[in-house]
């Protein structure tokens, strides 16, 4: 099983939930997300935002929509 670090787990979400990682890949994020409590917090977050835009484009989300996720998305890059 690879082990990941919080960075290297953040990269590997959207494989993660398109079924895109190799096995050993795959078992090693489960492994990490059971262990983190900020990494599975913030995978719980990346797939709710994923549940409530749907297949929706950027560009059809409302402005303040986008606004939101942009400056959610940048404060979760500073901390």
């Amino acid at each position: 099983m690879k082990r990941f670090t919080c960075d290297e787990l953040v990269e590997l979400l959207t494989a993660y939930l398109e079924d895109a990682l190799d096995q050993p890949s795959r078992d090693g994020v489960q492994a990490h997300l059971s262990c983190c409590e900020g990494c599975e917090r913030y995978f719980g977050q990346f797939r709710a935002t994923i549940t409530a835009l749907g297949d929706q484009p950027p560009e059809k989300l409302s402005a303040d929509v986008r606004d939101r996720l942009m400056s959610a998305f940048r404060e979760h890059h500073r901390s």
